[in-house]
């Protein structure tokens, strides 16, 4: 029984790392001893559990099975011992945290610093990306994303929202005076890659007039700060967050087009697998996370 319990952790660790490799470093074994413990279970069940590829592997059907039942299980003993552990001891332990390289740099990591320097024992590792489906394969225990949330099988706490705004260069206005709605449709556009409908917006007027509009984008990037550099450089408009262009809309460097039109606020959430039992620093940060952010 212990055998397999072992090798069911093994298994688990190598769909969530996603590499015979990855799993070995991470359970302080050789690959090839990774490799024996996936063949012994698979022998002891008498049925394939992963199909190896030239892209590393897939899981069987009854891979599938054998994975859905057990990692809620692991993540569950994981979370129990952390509690036990977490009652008897300060707040320690080691959190990876995710969210994007703008939003981490200019709102997350110094409230993640103070909440460090409250809990000097607690180890955090800072992954920039804004991806969730690292949130199981590489372990992270939190992600802060911004927007729409569109998995269901994650869990979430909203903290709070911010605005986004129609900017440009006072410069490029200068040079391209608007003077209606319609024309903004036109205009040279800098659009973000990472969202899905980049181009399709609606504004929102204080008397309730709505007016969406779509654009096809001169420009692209997946970064917010490279927008803002392309609009600094003159390159056309675009969307971005307010927190990030506070510096630039202040100097009159750039321009908020059409300020009596609106674009919707955007949410910020942070997300967590989802396990019906959090760590207790887990909670803690995002307790804290929920109580200082603001926008």
């Amino acid at each position: 029984m212990f055998n397999n319990i072992k090798r069911i952790h093994t298994f688990i660790t190598v769909v969530n790392s996603g590499s015979f490799t990855k799993a070995a470093d991470q359970l302080f074994m050789s690959k090839a001893m990774v490799s024996i413990h996936i063949k012994s279970l698979e022998d002891s069940l008498n049925v394939p559990l992963l199909i190896r590829n030239s892209r590393g592997f897939i899981m069987t059907e009854a891979g599938e099975l054998l994975y859905n039942d057990f990692q809620s299980i692991f993540s569950d003993i994981h979370a129990s011992l952390g509690n036990v552990f977490a009652k008897h001891h300060s707040l320690s332990g080691h959190l990876r945290v995710s969210s994007t390289v703008e939003f981490g740099e200019a709102c997350l990591i110094p409230l993640i610093g103070e909440f460090c320097h409250i809990h000097p024992e607690l180890n955090i590792s800072f992954h920039a990306d804004s991806s969730l489906n690292k949130l199981v394969n590489e372990n992270i225990d939190l992600a802060v994303r911004l927007g729409t949330l569109e998995d269901s099988t994650l869990k979430s706490r909203k903290l709070g929202c911010f605005s986004i705004m129609l900017v440009c260069s006072a410069k490029w206005l200068a040079q391209n005076p608007l003077s209606s709605l319609e024309e903004i449709q036109t205009a040279p556009w800098i659009a973000n890659s990472n969202l899905k409908n980049a181009n399709h917006w609606t504004l929102h007027h204080s008397d309730g007039q709505t007016f969406p509009f779509k654009f096809s984008p001169k420009f692209r990037a997946n970064s917010s700060t490279a927008i803002r550099s392309m609009v600094q450089a003159g390159l056309g408009m675009a969307i971005l967050p307010e927190w990030l262009i506070k510096e630039q809309l202040q100097s009159g460097e750039f321009v908020e087009v059409f300020q009596d039109w609106r674009l919707p606020k955007q949410d910020i959430n942070v997300v967590f697998t989802g396990d019906h039992r959090v760590r207790r620093h887990c909670r803690a940060l995002i307790d804290y996370l929920v109580e200082h952010t603001h926008f």
